[in-house]
């Protein structure tokens, strides 16, 4: 029992002093003059850019997508529900080798290195995450609610929004908060997808990895310290949310 109760503890200073070891790096000295650099300022308004026009097409995805599956049966239902679950699985690094293949060996089109590819995969990476959030909050509405709201000469469209949402905004917030995280976040599908430009298609996430090419560890280890507490209060939130619905 003594071992059940010390190895959580144990692992989660393990992970503190891990994620802790990061404040050795920053550049104190010149804090506000690499928070205000050129390069950082710009992977900041990409990243956040990005990652907020992405997420509004996840969102707008996704509820319809979520609904349809949580309410609806149709042929291939199960394979198509295991086809949208199984990039969250992938390595982001295969998805976007998948983009780059199907947009620009497949379809023809020259949308590569640019910013709408940064979009694109962030939209393919975090959209599985939502559905799944999406589908499972539907799922747990009663659907007595849609009927007697049917009963009552409410129109399907007007059960939706009217009925199925506002039980459904814990979800909907939770699937908003994971959908931007994983957006903000996304590192390889964008890296194959939209390249690693320097100061073109260079996000935070890839802007660690071509900092740490050129030897600025301190300019890494600053802008993975804004995405580590992006994620802290992302998961922060959804903590909140999942146990409010609980």
């Amino acid at each position: 029992m003594f071992f059940l109760k010390a190895l959580p503890y144990a692992v989660g200073i393990t992970f503190f002093f891990l994620f802790g070891s990061i404040l050795l790096f920053l550049p104190y000295g010149d804090f506000l003059k690499e928070l205000l650099s050129e390069e950082f300022l710009y992977a900041l308004r990409l990243t956040i850019f990005t990652a907020l026009v992405s997420t509004a097409v996840v969102m707008s995805v996704s509820i319809p997508t979520a609904y349809g599956l949580a309410r609806s049966d149709f042929p291939l239902k199960g394979l198509i529900k295991v086809l949208i679950d199984l990039p969250m699985f992938f390595p982001e690094l295969l998805m976007g080798l998948l983009l780059l293949l199907f947009f620009s060996n497949l379809l023809k089109v020259q949308i590569a290195f640019t910013t709408a590819a940064v979009v694109l995969a962030e939209i393919f990476v975090s959209l599985p995450f939502a559905v799944k959030i999406l589908y499972t909050t539907f799922v747990g509405i009663d659907k007595r609610y849609e009927l007697v709201a049917r009963s009552l000469g409410y129109k399907p469209i007007e059960v939706f929004f009217k009925v199925v949402l506002p039980m459904a905004k814990d979800g909907l917030l939770a699937a908003l908060v994971v959908a931007f995280a994983r957006s903000f976040g996304a590192f390889g599908a964008v890296l194959i997808f939209a390249g690693g430009v320097y100061m073109k298609t260079e996000t935070l996430p890839v802007g660690i990895f071509l900092n740490i090419s050129y030897g600025n560890i301190e300019r890494a280890s600053l802008m993975g310290f804004l995405l580590m507490v992006v994620s802290f209060l992302t998961l922060f939130t959804f903590e909140r949310l999942t146990s409010r619905r609980g």
